[in-house]
């Protein structure tokens, strides 16, 4: 395409000093839009927020493009990033350029008829050691001391969510403010800080076939310096997604993709994880009732932008009915594990 929503690519290519550029937007982002962009000859990923209501600190680009360059000569996988640019009179956002890799990122089950099950179990084991060596890079070694700050991570969190639920509430969400409370008054203590990817999962993960791997892991818009037993929180939650609840439907959350035979279940994902990282995680279960709250935020963001026109994608539509089986299993989380 030549004309697309949120991308004015003949103001891009004159900022890149290219020829005529051509572009698509990646179905399934959610939040940040992410296009591929061609001159005929290279072609590159583009990342810029959402088209509105962009709440304070969730779409920063400097951040998400400092991770990436930060991590590019770690065990992590991480796709090259080749430009920042911050003036937002170019495109009518800031945005970045990174290189394009190799693989697909698996959202749905259908894209999965060549997964055998002994591959299933190593893509599961691969994804959990890429999070576990993303925790075991020492911050400082990568320049990124001063990415967050660790102390009262937890508590900040819980705030900033129901803040950013607050800013974009606007019907009736039963049982979120008690899951927000009961979260509030059980703050766990932190091990040790981490550099955090705060929407760790598999389909953040692009996975080649041959051979089977994961070549990059990408949206680091919620990266910092925190406690990285919220991301095997979250992990936990988008694995399991909402199948323990039958009135959600159809569930968006996995996909379905991580049902499929030879995928480890989540609490073995979590038995790899603390095998390799030496962490306690005898109380994930907080990590996993904040996951759920966290998720059901994301998502009533996403809806509150699509009721006001103010995003462009598919399955917005349907979205929003998510928010309260969400939090219906966060509340179930947090009664039976703090």
């Amino acid at each position: 395409m030549t004309d697309l929503p949120g991308l004015d690519l003949a103001a891009l290519a004159t900022h890149l000093g290219t020829g005529p550029l051509t572009g698509e937007l990646f179905r399934g982002g959610r939040s940040n839009l992410t296009y591929r962009v061609s001159d005929g000859t290279d072609s590159w990923v583009l990342r810029r927020p959402p088209l509105g209501h962009v709440l304070a600190t969730a779409h920063d680009m400097a951040r998400e493009f400092r991770v990436i360059s930060a991590l590019a000569g770690t065990t992590v996988p991480v796709p090259g990033a080749r430009l920042l640019v911050e003036d937002t009179s170019v495109i009518g956002a800031p945005f970045y350029l990174m290189d394009e890799m190799p693989g697909a990122a698996l959202r749905e089950r259908s894209q999965c008829p060549w997964l055998t099950a002994e591959q299933a179990t190593a893509l599961s084991a691969r994804l959990v050691d890429v999070l576990a060596d993303l925790h075991s890079v020492d911050p400082a070694s990568v320049g990124l001391q001063d990415f967050g700050r660790p102390e009262g991570f937890l508590a900040r969190q819980v705030t900033r969510w129901g803040k950013q639920l607050d800013a974009s509430r606007s019907r009736d969400l039963p049982g979120i403010d008690e899951l927000r409370d009961k979260l509030a008054g059980t703050v766990p203590d932190s091990p040790r800080p981490a550099i955090i990817h705060g929407d760790f999962r598999l389909d953040n993960a692009l996975v080649t076939r041959d051979p089977l791997g994961i070549s990059a892991v990408l949206d680091w818009e919620m990266a910092t310096l925190g406690d990285p037993l919220a991301d095997l929180g979250l992990l936990y939650v988008y694995w399991e997604g909402l199948g323990a609840d039958p009135r959600a439907g159809s569930d968006p959350i996995t996909g379905g993709v991580t049902s499929l035979p030879g995928f480890l279940t989540a609490d073995e994902l979590v038995a790899r994880y603390t095998a390799r990282t030496g962490t306690d995680t005898s109380g994930l279960g907080w990590y996993i009732a904040f996951g759920y709250f966290k998720l059901a935020v994301i998502v009533e963001g996403i809806h509150f932008r699509f009721a006001s026109g103010k995003t462009v994608g598919a399955g917005f539509d349907k979205l929003g009915a998510f928010t309260v089986p969400l939090v219906r299993q966060g509340l179930a989380a947090a009664h039976k594990e703090l």
